[in-house]
């Protein structure tokens, strides 16, 4: 099988068991000690080290395994946000010195362009293994490919056979290429979720090879597009370009479990407050504006003895919008036309939608617009939140300690975020 794109070089770098070696950075007793990360209010694990795996299944719920876990001296933490995402800021950065182009794909994972970069590319994969865990502390595999997907599954391979490989696998030579694709499932490939597995399993598809080999014109027949695209990456003609600029995105939500459930409307109130504060800050670092507003809230779904209530509703703007204050009232007004006494709410989610940039829109001449004045007040809130810490100025419908918050019972100290749970050396 020739490769249409031999002379480009894609690599995927890869944090290995990302929260599981965050946690481990700063505890090296937990070197050798097996750990699983658990999701919003200590729910189910949702990250886990390698040597947890055989023992701990992904989405388990806590509360059945904490037997298990004890009796194989795995230990639980609650997922500590703050430290991961400034962890992967680390590590992204050092990434982004050693290659000419850099895709964040993910919090835990970025390609590389190093089409043209000289000399020994594996050489150039072990020095960003060496270098990003000297600087940071975190494992990382590297695979290299003529195509994203190629490079996907290069560093599925390095992982795998890391003790053959050193965890760097470079695939652009077609026989070591070909290889992989014949030792690897069909559902190791990039974008190959369970029920498409299962679904090309039918048609005799079985390995990542044989996706290759199909007909790319029949794939999209049967299936679609992504899995035509899927199967012409495999076999090295690159149809996915690394994205330098992330795309803002169309839609923006924040949604959270409450730490206990709730009745009353005033604590819920409070959390739909915090929840599209949240919101309009991401809103504002992608620089969009919002036009419309969606509000839900449901009680829990699993509890048989327990009323089921689920409601949501939009609100519309007068006016696209990046200003708290305005979005944060339209959702509150929204709560006020879905709430339901009676029932014990356990989640609320603010969704912000029709998602507009600045210039993208003319608006009716006699439309009321955005002052001035509330962008440059957003502007100021910012920029104090962004040097003195998240919260510290916030809308006043928006509580400090709420005693509905997420509950992290398990959660380990935010070493780099936070100046009193700094890293101590006795």
């Amino acid at each position: 099988m020739a490769s249409a794109d031999q002379g480009r070089a894609i690599a995927l770098i890869d944090c290995n068991s990302f929260y599981a070696s965050c946690e481990r950075v700063f505890r090296p007793d937990l070197a050798r000690t097996p750990i699983v990360v658990l999701s919003n209010n200590d729910g189910c694990v949702i990250a886990r080290s390698a040597d947890a795996k055989p023992f701990v299944k992904m989405g388990e719920p806590y509360f059945q395994i904490k037997n298990t876990l004890r009796r194989h001296g795995i230990l639980a933490f609650s997922s500590n946000y703050a430290l991961y995402g400034d962890m992967s800021q680390r590590v992204m950065t050092l990434l982004e010195e050693m290659a000419p182009t850099t895709e964040v794909y993910s919090i835990d994972e970025c390609f590389a362009d190093l089409t043209g970069v000289p000399g020994d590319l594996v050489r150039v994969g072990r020095e960003m293994r060496t270098r990003v865990l000297r600087c940071t502390g975190i494992p990382v595999g590297v695979g290299i490919g003529t195509s994203k997907t190629l490079a996907k599954l290069a560093n599925h391979g390095a992982k795998k056979w890391q003790q053959q490989t050193g965890g760097v696998l470079d695939i652009r030579e077609p026989a070591r290429r070909d290889r992989l694709l014949k030792a690897c499932d069909v559902g190791d490939v990039w974008g190959i979720g369970r029920r498409m597995t299962e679904h090309l399993n039918a048609q005799g598809i079985k390995t990542a090879w044989d996706l290759a080999q199909a007909d790319a014109w029949t794939l999209r027949k049967q299936f679609n597009v992504l899995v035509e695209k899927t199967a012409r990456e495999l076999r090295g003609v690159a149809c996915l370009d690394l994205e330098e600029a992330t795309p803002p995105k169309q839609e923006i939500c924040c949604s959270r479990m409450f730490g206990k459930r709730l009745r009353d409307l005033a604590p819920i109130r409070e959390a739909v407050a915090t929840y599209a504060a949240r919101a309009c800050e991401k809103l504002r670092a992608q620089g969009s504006m919002c036009k419309q507003v969606r509000v839900s809230i449901r009680t829990g779904m699993f509890n048989p003895d327990e009323p089921k209530f689920a409601k949501g509703v939009a609100v519309e703007l007068p006016y696209p919008t990046d200003d708290t204050r305005l979005i944060t009232k339209a959702a509150g007004e929204g709560l006020e036309l879905i709430y339901r006494p009676g029932f014990t709410f356990s989640k609320a989610e603010v969704l912000l939608m029709d998602l507009r940039q600045p210039g993208e829109f003319t608006p009716d001449l006699f439309a009321p617009v955005q002052p001035e004045r509330a962008s440059k007040a957003m502007a100021v809130m910012d920029a104090i939140n962004a040097r003195w810490g998240r919260g510290t100025v916030r809308p006043g419908g928006v509580p400090v300690a709420p005693d509905w918050g997420m509950r992290r019972e398990l959660m380990s100290q935010s070493y780099t975020t936070r100046l009193d749970q700094l890293w101590l050396v006795r």
